[in-house]
């Protein structure tokens, strides 16, 4: 099976970017409904309807939920990359479809989605509420996998800019994790098969993209809805959708995240799981903070009436106006920054830094300056 031909043969390509919200995936959704298979299960804080599509009359039941965090649509849209498949016809969706049955939630929390922020409209991370169960959406998501009785979970987000995978200097363009189900972090057998089905998946996406895959922290949080779900007996698996170089609007990580799901299902279906791969899913390199957006190495500066060589660096914040993301570079930090690396990397060999400010790099201050009056960036880039 070529992945690369696939993705692009049913990439959606009605939907794109960061901005996602049930305005564009309504239409999608309503060309999806050809036998009643899409129902909303709920409400959000503020009323808008939560979605689920299920497809398929197999056995071994998926359950599958992406932008429990609003801003957080990469999944989402291979997800509908995914779904696309799955109504093709083809002989891998007769297959897949006579194997599993899939219960997707697209949007779990549209509020958020609209707003372009991680929590709820009350303010609330949902990931923090699998416990508690305070907000509408979390027991929505609850009670969908009570009544579904999933025998997996797929649990799809998207993760910051800043990690790498560990110290090696490539960004975490994918991370996975089996997430724990007791505060030993103790494997059991569904916990095993969560570990074990993320070491296939490496297994095939070190073929695209070598030593850029990530494992997520497994520190035990029994409010998180992954080492809930995985409390209560079901195998979970934790997706992270990450940085790929120059890849801000995530379409390169997309594909990976569709490559993800396919091989996920392709493994289970085909029973193609080693019993124990805990080896090699402890050497897939753990999420490490290592990375900016952009580091600015050998600067001059003015410090106190002296002149110094230091490094800064800045960071973008993805601001929502009129609908669109606005990646806005901000100056985050001064100094050394030793074992940090940056997506953008310049290295002005003692350049003297100046601005329209104050002369120096403070925090917070958007990325606009000079390099010896004549090299100009703005938003953390040269301007030609």
């Amino acid at each position: 099976m070529n992945l690369e031909e696939l993705f692009e043969q049913y990439k959606e390509q009605s939907i794109r970017g960061r901005y996602l919200t049930l305005d564009h995936i309504q239409p999608l959704l309503d060309k999806l409904n050809t036998n009643n298979q899409v129902t909303i299960i709920g409400k959000s804080v503020l009323e808008q309807p939560i979605y689920s599509y299920q497809i398929g009359n197999g056995e071994t039941r998926i359950y599958l939920w992406s932008q429990m965090h609003g801003n957080e649509s990469t999944t989402t849209k291979a997800l509908f990359d995914f779904l696309n498949v799955l109504n093709s016809g083809s002989e891998f969706a007769s297959k897949m479809l006579k194997t599993f049955t899939f219960y997707c939630i697209p949007i779990l929390n549209p509020d958020g989605a609209k707003l372009y922020t991680r929590e709820n409209a009350n303010k609330i991370d949902l990931n923090r509420d699998s416990q508690n169960l305070t907000q509408p959406e979390s027991n929505v998501l609850r009670a969908a996998f009570e009544s579904f009785k999933p025998h997996y979970c797929f649990n799809l987000h998207d993760q910051r800019t800043i990690f790498g995978a560990g110290d090696t200097g490539k960004p975490a363009t994918v991370s996975f994790l089996a997430p724990s189900y007791n505060e030993e972090r103790e494997i059991n057998d569904n916990r095993l098969k969560a570990i074990n089905l993320i070491a296939g998946i490496n297994d095939e996406l070190q073929k695209y993209i070598p030593g850029q895959v990530g494992r997520f922290d497994d520190s035990f949080n029994i409010n998180c809805i992954g080492d809930t779900f995985q409390f209560l007996g079901v195998p979970t698996i934790l997706f992270e959708a990450g940085h790929y170089n120059g890849d801000y609007d995530r379409e390169i990580t997309r594909k990976f995240i569709f490559f993800s799901l396919i091989s996920s299902f392709k493994l289970i279906s085909e029973n193609d799981l080693v019993d124990n791969r805990i080896s090699d899913y402890l050497n897939i390199s753990q999420n490490k903070v290592v990375f900016y957006d952009f580091m600015y190495k050998n600067i001059k500066i003015n410090y106190d009436g002296i002149e110094i060589i230091t490094n800064f660096v800045a960071q973008y914040k993805e601001e929502l106006i009129e609908n669109t993301i606005h990646f806005n570079a901000y100056i985050v930090e001064v100094g050394e920054l030793e074992n940090y690396f940056g997506h953008y990397e310049y290295d002005a060999k003692g350049a003297f830094y100046s601005d329209d400010y104050s002369n120096f790099p403070k925090t917070n201050q958007k990325a606009d300056f000079y390099l010896n009056k004549n090299v100009k960036f703005v938003n953390g880039l040269i301007k030609s």
